[in-house]
C-alpha cells in the first residue's frame, strides 16, 4: 500500500512539474522590473561597476573621450558603488565614535577614499587595476543572479565567462591585493614627479593599513606575506651587501605595519 502510495504521489508531483509552464519570453521583461523594483541598491552597484569595466576599457583604447576622462569616471563608479554599499551596511549616521569606527572598518569605506585620494592624480593604469578587478568579480556574480531570472539554461555563453571569473576569484582578489600594494611607491614616484599632490603617499600609506587590518579581505595581508618571504629568500641567496640592503628595506616595511588587531567579539 505505502510503495503505490509513493508511486501515486511520484506520478502527481511529476504531473504537476509538467503543468507548470516554463519562463516565456513574455513573462521574463515583467520578472526583471519586478527584480529591479525590489533590489535597487543592488541594481544600481551592479550597473556602477559594469560602467566601471567599461570605462577602464575607454581607458586604455580612448575610443570615446580622453583617457584623463575615462579615468576620472572609473573613479567615480568605485565611489558610487562604495558609497551605496556603505548605505547597506552601516545604521544611520551619528557623529559618535563607535559609528566612525564602524565606518572606517569597513571595506567600502576604504575604496571611497581610494577613489578620492587618486581623482586628481595623473591617470595611470595601475591605479585603475584593484577596482576593475574587484568590478567584474561583483559584476560577474551578480549577473549570474540576472541569467538566473531569465532561466537556466539561456545565454550559455555569459554562463561560461562568469564560470571562468568565478574559478580564479582567489587569483582576482590576490593580483589586486598585489596591486594595492605595488600603488604605494607609484604614488611616492609620481608625487617627486609633480604627478600627484604632496598628501597623496601619506593618505595612501592610511590607506593600505586599513586594507592590511582588514576583517573581511586577508588577501593584502597575505600578500605581503608572500613578498615578505620572497624579499628574504632573495636577501640569503644574494651577495652579502645586497642582503643587507634587502634586510635593511624589510625591517623599515614591517616597523611601517600596523599592530595586530584583536578578534571581534563574538
Amino acid at each position: 500500500m505505502s510503495d503505490d502510495a509513493n508511486s501515486d504521489s511520484q506520478r502527481n508531483g511529476t504531473s504537476s512539474q509538467s503543468n507548470t509552464p516554463p519562463p516565456t519570453a513574455d513573462n521574463i521583461p515583467a520578472k526583471m522590473i519586478e527584480h529591479f523594483k525590489a533590489h535597487k541598491v543592488d541594481v544600481a552597484m551592479w550597473l556602477m561597476r559594469c560602467l566601471a569595466v567599461v570605462f577602464t576599457f575607454f581607458y586604455v583604447l580612448p575610443i570615446f573621450g580622453t583617457p584623463q576622462s575615462a579615468f576620472n569616471k572609473v573613479l567615480l563608479s568605485n565611489a558610487a558603488v562604495s558609497a551605496l554599499r556603505l548605505h547597506q551596511r552601516l545604521p544611520a549616521f551619528t557623529f559618535s565614535r563607535e559609528f566612525l569606527a564602524r565606518l572606517f572598518v569597513e571595506d567600502s569605506c576604504h575604496y571611497l577614499m581610494y577613489s578620492i585620494i587618486f581623482f586628481n592624480v595623473q591617470p595611470t593604469f595601475l591605479i585603475l587595476i584593484p577596482i576593475v578587478l574587484f568590478a567584474i568579480l561583483h559584476a560577474s556574480s551578480y549577473s549570474l543572479k540576472l541569467l538566473d531570472i531569465i532561466g537556466q539554461n539561456s545565454w550559455w555563453g555569459a554562463r561560461f565567462l562568469i564560470s571562468l571569473v568565478e574559478f580564479q576569484a582567489a587569483n582576482i582578489l590576490k593580483a589586486a591585493s598585489f596591486s594595492e600594494i605595488f600603488i604605494m611607491p607609484l604614488a611616492v614616484v609620481l608625487t617627486f614627479m609633480g604627478r600627484a599632490g604632496l598628501m597623496t603617499p601619506i593618505v595612501y600609506y592610511h590607506f593600505l593599513v586599513m586594507r592590511y587590518s582588514s576583517r573581511r579581505n586577508p588577501y593584502t595581508r597575505n600578500a605581503f606575506a608572500e613578498l615578505r618571504m620572497t624579499a628574504e629568500a632573495l636577501a640569503n641567496r644574494s651577495p652579502a651587501m645586497v642582503g643587507n640592503v634587502v634586510r635593511g628595506a624589510i625591517a623599515f616595511v614591517s616597523r611601517l605595519a600596523p599592530p595586530p588587531q584583536p578578534a571581534p567579539a563574538q
